[in-house]
């Protein structure tokens, strides 16, 4: 479900973004705030500076001449060494600037002073990055924040010929989740003066033999001893023939059965293109169209107000181009009350904060919708989450033979099923408890499947024939196939979301690709469409995440002898993301503080989320919302406030980010505050 939470902070080696760690490891020192140090500049002249927001996408030179571009809407301001990008809001900011210096650090400190002196946010983190694009001795400097800001900041610190580079990323979330994408896009073509990126257009792909399976298959499985993830099972088809479907590691730690090519994993988002499928072939039956307006289709769907129902068009569902935020935090409480159909009048309260078509905006939300509207036209008589699931089986899983795919969780995890793992608060890796999932059982259109390698390679092998099964039969038209690959809205410069996938065009080919993220499993399924060969791979745990997203870049390796770069970016964000969740454990006091423990009130309640019972167990913090109860540790904010936190591993994440839990004064009440990028909850206390 979190997987394209990083397509705006993961479509570029740039915003690399960095959840957490494995087994003993050291954790970082404490953070310390950083201290610029005087830096000598020198400084190119600067390009002349945009006074109005700019029409377009535009290509802008920094002061030392590397390259980026600057999105369309966004203001551009030089002031020598630096260029900061501003978005429309005004409360956020991009900068590059150039320096000399002799390390990263010094660089980093220069570029603080001459884009926003007065910055005294403490350090959290600094750690290398792997080289890429022409950029060496990269290194990022993660910042901490208190939860109120809702802020994001980082700095990214690159040389190239004589000159540091220093990307400031200061950024409020609302903003990141809003147009992430355009900050996708000044990174995506960031380059150094005068470099030309890697491209294989024109090559012809590989065939995938024994050699270059064997070379694909040592990659994924250092990645997984490297890192310490428990089980990667991948697969590969080429010319219509599955060439490999295999595993390495174990389903669950401490237990020896292992991983192949039909284990099965849960594949969260990736589900959403198994969705559209199913509404191509209701677009083939005739019982839709694209551009058909949903209230067509299904009178009872709503949006925001009836205005905005109106425009909405079956596209329009799956395409994170009408501008609804996330809104993810809803299925980790009261989920025992929700229903399919209530999730699907949900949507009636909520309003796009940008105009369709305008912004990607990765919204599940609406991914439900699409589903439940195609359940709700195949079997009009069934309840909404009947009807998509008999929609599923009849129109998606039984004809492409998945014979093991399944939206049920509890068929989903009998026999050869993967466990998911989470890292938890010793750093080590955890088996996730299997009720983490259940907040998708009424959202299940979005990231609910089930299903192995071997059954997903079915569905790439399909892709990559234009609609037809192996025997030769089409099963779905070109045309509405086909028609989920346009693009709907621009991801990044060269990343476009279509209907349930991305469309990539970075290195001169063609990827088409979605990936999946829930509670302990992180997955990728990937097919080029002109060379005829396509990928899956899945994994269960967090650290997962790493594996899978280079390995769409090592697949393009292997196929087309490109520079070797995946495995050094393996090697450095898999160490990043292993500090970071160091780096915040050694942040949290267990069990939490009594101190604050003392000033909260028995019982929360919010309208939407439900209650929180405050419960006090031989020292520790306890809270629980009726679903679950666990253990929270407490946290002190660099803005003075206490954050609680949820200590069981997997529990109470948004992507790889622990949810604060902020006990406020609101209005003479106490309250505890759960934030997300554009929603706020606030639980207040009830009188006993």
């Amino acid at each position: 479900m979190q997987a394209m939470r990083c397509v705006a902070l993961g479509i570029v080696w740039a915003m690399a973004c960095g959840p957490r760690p494995v087994p003993d490891r050291e954790a970082p020192p404490a953070p310390v705030v950083a201290a610029p140090a005087p830096v000598d500049a020198t400084i190119a002249p600067p390009p002349e500076p945009a006074a109005q927001p700019l029409a377009a996408n535009t290509p802008l030179t920094t002061t030392a001449g590397n390259t980026l571009l600057a999105p369309a809407g966004w203001t551009v301001r030089v002031a020598p060494p630096a260029t900061i990008l501003e978005p429309p809001e005004h409360d956020s900011a991009v900068a590059f600037v150039d320096v000399d210096a002799p390390d990263a650090a010094a660089a980093v400190a220069a570029g603080w002073r001459a884009y926003k002196p007065d910055a005294a946010w403490p350090l959290k983190l600094r750690a290398p990055l792997a080289d890429r694009d022409g950029w060496t001795k990269a290194e990022r400097f993660d910042y901490v924040t208190s939860p109120s800001e809702r802020r994001i900041v980082y700095a990214i610190a690159r040389f190239a010929g004589s000159t540091w580079n220093v990307s400031i990323v200061n950024i409020t979330r609302a903003v990141s989740e809003k147009r992430g994408s355009q900050v996708g896009i000044a990174f995506a073509d960031l380059l150094p003066k005068g470099y030309t990126r890697e491209s294989f257009a024109g090559k012809q792909a590989h065939e995938l033999d024994a050699t270059r399976i064997a070379m694909l298959s040592k990659f994924v499985q250092d990645a997984q001893r490297q890192l310490g993830t428990p089980g990667v099972s991948f697969g590969l088809v080429q010319h219509g023939k599955i060439v490999f479907a295999g595993g390495f590691g174990v389903r669950e730690l401490g237990k020896p059965g292992k991983v192949d090519g039909d284990t099965k994993y849960r594949i969260a988002s990736n589900t959403k293109a198994l969705t559209t499928l199913m509404l191509g072939k209701l677009v083939d039956q005739g019982k839709l169209t694209w551009e058909m307006p949903v209230i067509d289709a299904v009178p009872q769907f709503a949006l925001g107000d009836a205005e905005t129902t109106k425009q909405v068009r079956i596209k329009h569902l799956i395409c994170a181009c009408t501008g609804m935020p996330r809104k993810d935090v809803y299925r980790q409480f009261e989920y025992a009350k929700t229903t399919a159909q209530s999730t699907f009048a949900s949507l009636a309260h909520m309003q796009p904060t940008s105009a369709f078509g305008a912004l990607y905006q990765y919204s599940n939300l609406m991914a439900v919708a699409a589903g439940y509207v195609g359940g709700r036209v195949a079997f009009p008589k069934l309840e909404l989450g009947k009807a998509y699931d008999e929609a599923m089986r009849t129109l998606v899983f039984e004809p492409l033979g998945m014979k093991s795919t399944t939206l049920d969780r509890a068929r989903g995890e009998q026999g050869n099923a993967a466990r998911g793992h989470a890292l938890g608060v010793d750093n080590h890796e955890h088996v996730t408890r299997p009720d983490l999932a259940d907040g998708i059982i009424s959202s299940r259109p979005a990231g609910a499947t089930w299903t192995s390698v071997r059954d997903l390679l079915q569905y790439v092998r399909m892709e990559l024939a234009d609609g037809k099964l192996p025997n030769g039969t089409q099963y779905i038209s070109r045309e509405a196939l086909l028609a989920r690959r346009e693009p709907q809205v621009a991801a990044s410069s060269d990343v476009w979301y279509g209907m349930g996938l991305l469309i990539r065009k970075r290195w001169g080919v063609t990827v088409i690709d979605h990936g999946g993220d829930f509670a302990g499993y992180h997955s990728n399924m990937m097919w080029l469409p002109d060379h005829d060969v396509g990928a899956v791979i899945l994994t269960n745990s967090e650290t997962g995440r790493i594996i899978r997203d280079a390995f769409r870049r090592k697949l393009l390796e292997v196929l087309f002898d490109g520079r070797p770069e995946a495995d050094a970016e393996v090697a450095a964000l898999g160490k990043r993301m292993l500090d970071d969740w160091a780096a915040d454990n050694a942040r949290l006091t267990i069990p939490a503080d009594p101190v604050e423990v003392a000033k909260l009130a028995a019982k929360y309640y919010d309208a939407e989320l439900g209650d929180i019972i405050v419960k006090r167990s031989g020292g520790s913090l306890v809270f629980d919302v009726g679903e679950w109860q666990t253990e929270m540790a407490s946290r002190k904010n660099p803005d003075g406030t206490i954050s609680f936190v949820a200590i069981e591993p997997g529990r109470l994440l948004l992507g790889s980010a622990r949810v604060d839990i902020v006990p406020e004064l609101r209005n003479g009440k106490r309250t505890l505050v759960v934030r997300e990028a554009q929603t706020e909850y606030v639980f207040e206390e009830v009188s006993q």
